[in-house]
């Protein structure tokens, strides 16, 4: 082999390596999928939604002390401040929605996510602290004035 062809040859390596791990950090960098929330009551799935949108909603919930909540009759959103939406089940309510990437601040965010405990929405932002840890903040206003949660990577 010629010298020429070496160096073609460990720079085409070196390439090939190079895009495989950006590919990889890509997809490891991306929250969708299932997660739990910080007090282990609640799993929530994050999913594509829309135009380069994510969404989130409760895919299992723990039962309450306090629930009526049986097979026949699952929880209910009762905390919600439309009456005419308090019969409806929580299990597979869209809790967060309109999450946009932002790569400056690497972030997802100018999103909402809906409490079923007070019935509120809030404006939000999710942030990945590593592959699975996310950081979801909710906030009226400015995010300064908010609160952080920390879920936990199921699938």
């Amino acid at each position: 082999m010629t010298q020429l062809t070496r160096w073609s040859t460990a720079l085409l390596t070196l390439l090939l390596g190079l895009l495989a791990s950006v590919a990889g950090l890509g997809q490891s960098s991306s929250p969708v999928g299932v997660w739990v929330d910080d007090s282990a009551n609640t799993h929530i799935e994050i999913f594509s939604c829309g135009k380069k949108e994510l969404c989130g909603k409760l895919v299992w919930l723990r039962p309450t002390s306090d629930s009526t909540a049986t097979a026949r009759q699952p929880q209910l959103d009762v905390h919600n401040p439309d009456a005419a939406k308090r019969q409806t089940p929580l299990l597979h309510l869209r809790i967060l929605r309109g999450l946009r990437y932002n790569t400056n601040d690497e972030r997802w965010e100018d999103g909402e996510i809906y409490d079923p405990n007070n019935g509120r929405t809030y404006s939000c932002y999710l942030r990945l602290h590593s592959k699975n840890r996310l950081e979801v903040k909710g906030y009226i206003g400015f995010p300064l004035l908010g609160r952080s949660h920390y879920w936990t990577r199921l699938r």
